[in-house]
């Protein structure tokens, strides 16, 4: 059985998740505030985490942040929430989904095993994944270069992971698109990703040695 937190202070969307999301074999838990999921998760450990950005006593943004940096368990937001900029904070401070409210029951319970079959595999990987001078600690999400971590953000990482783990393979912009943005592709265009590429290349001080552009296709990380 895998035990849910769900992060929710409206009493109907609580009531209805929690009957239908235990017909399907989780546990829910819920916190209608920040103060009761942070007690909450001092105390127990969950599989996932469903939060809303707007609670009664704080920013589910920062919630997440501060889970993000503290634990390593999977967060879909549920929120009302539909501006482009909400959803690409969310999913840069490292959530593993956006649902935006009125949402269908079905596509949530989708959605959170599609989340929960990922940390499941990922879980399954060797520890490190080495390409030149760099090292990326699959453990901790950390990367380094000769030693040095290098500061990404969640999004970042995803890309960079996605990238090294495929080494000597072509990713089209679409298959990082695809796999990066997940259900979210809908508002990401091209030159989103580009900046992206960009910023990676920065913080590795990329002069060519990692990441090589296949023009108008995608990205390589060796030799292909």
């Amino acid at each position: 059985m895998k035990h849910l937190l769900l992060i929710e202070d409206n009493e109907t969307i609580i009531m209805g998740l929690k009957y239908y999301l235990e017909q399907y074999d989780f546990m829910l838990q819920v916190a209608h505030n920040v103060q009761e999921s942070n007690e909450l998760l001092k105390s127990k450990v969950f599989n996932l985490i469903i939060l809303d950005i707007s609670l009664p006593d704080g920013d589910g943004f920062e919630l997440c942040r501060k889970i993000k940096k503290e634990i390593d368990t999977p967060v879909i937001f549920l929120t009302a929430k539909d501006e482009e900029t909400d959803i690409v904070k969310g999913l840069d401070l490292g959530a593993d989904d956006y649902i935006i409210k009125p949402f269908r029951n079905r596509e949530l319970l989708s959605r959170i095993n599609t989340v929960l079959r990922r940390y499941e595999k990922s879980s399954e990987k060797s520890e490190y994944i080495k390409y030149k001078d760099i090292t990326i600690d699959l453990q901790t999400s950390k990367v380094y270069k000769n030693s040095n971590e290098i500061c990404f953000t969640a999004l970042e990482y995803k890309i960079v992971l996605m990238l090294f783990s495929n080494q000597n393979r072509l990713i089209t912009r679409e298959q990082i698109l695809e796999k990066i943005w997940d259900l979210a592709g809908n508002f990401v265009n091209d030159n989103t990703l580009t900046v992206y590429i960009k910023r990676i290349r920065e913080k590795l001080e990329d002069n060519g040695n990692y990441i090589t552009t296949v023009r108008g296709i995608g990205y390589r990380v060796g030799e292909g």
